[in-house]
C-alpha cells in the first residue's frame, strides 16, 4: 500500500471525516490497534432530528483496562440500541428527498449483531464509500504506530469537541433547517439521505 491516510474506524463518520479522505488520492488505513478512546465518534454519529442535534451512541462493554486496541472492543447488546438507532434516523429522515433509497442499505446493520466494534464500522464505512461513490483503497493496521506523517493522521483530530474550518462545512439543505437552522459536520447519512447522489459534490 502506498503511503496512505490513517483514520480512525468511525460510526457513520461525520462529514469531515470523508472531507479527509477527498482532500487526498491516498488509499485509506484504518487503525485496529490504537487505544480505544471514550467518548468519540468511534462510538457516536450525529443526527439532525425534529429537536436538535440528536447522538447515536453504540454501547460497549467496558474492559478490564482502559488500554484495550480498537480492533478488541464488543459492542454490547443488553439493550437494544440497533431498534432505538434504526427508529431514531427512520423518524428523522423520512421526509428527505433520498431516505427511502438508501434504507435498503442501511437497515441490515441495525438487523445484524457484529461482534465487535470496529468490525462493525469498517463494514459500514465501505458501504459509504460505495455510496459516495468514492473509489478508494481500504486497509487495516497491524500494529500500533505513532510516527505517521502528521498531515495524513486523523486518528486524533476528527473529535466531537473539536471545531473545524469553516472551508471544511459546506451548508447544504437540511431537513429541520427552518426550525434550527443549519448544523454542521453531522453524520454524513444527514447529507446523504438529504442529497442522494449529489452529495460528494458537498464535500
Amino acid at each position: 500500500m502506498d503511503t496512505p491516510l490513517v483514520l480512525p474506524a468511525c460510526y457513520l463518520p461525520p462529514i469531515v471525516y470523508f472531507h479527509a479522505i477527498l482532500s487526498s488520492e491516498k488509499p485509506i488505513l484504518l487503525d485496529g490497534f490504537e487505544h480505544y478512546p471514550k467518548q468519540t465518534y468511534r462510538t457516536r454519529a450525529s443526527i439532525y432530528s425534529a429537536n436538535g442535534k440528536l447522538d447515536l451512541i453504540i454501547p460497549v462493554h467496558r474492559g478490564n483496562s482502559g488500554h484495550i486496541p480498537m480492533r478488541d472492543v464488543r459492542i454490547n447488546y443488553e439493550a437494544d440500541w440497533q431498534r432505538l438507532h434504526w427508529m431514531s434516523l427512520q423518524t428523522a429522515y423520512r421526509s428527505a428527498a433520498y431516505f427511502e433509497y438508501y434504507e435498503d442499505d442501511f437497515a441490515p446493520f441495525y438487523q445484524q449483531r457484529y461482534e465487535r466494534l470496529f468490525d462493525y464500522n469498517a463494514a459500514l464505512l465501505e458501504l459509504l464509500l460505495r455510496l459516495l461513490k468514492i473509489d478508494r483503497q481500504v486497509g487495516f493496521t497491524d500494529s500500533y504506530r505513532q510516527d505517521y506523517a502528521a498531515e495524513l493522521d486523523f486518528r486524533q483530530v476528527i473529535h466531537p469537541k473539536k471545531s473545524y474550518p469553516e472551508t471544511e462545512v459546506h451548508p447544504y439543505y437540511q431537513v429541520f433547517g427552518n426550525k434550527h437552522g443549519f448544523i454542521p459536520n453531522l453524520s454524513i447519512v444527514d447529507l446523504l439521505f438529504n442529497h442522494g447522489p449529489q452529495s460528494k459534490r458537498y464535500l
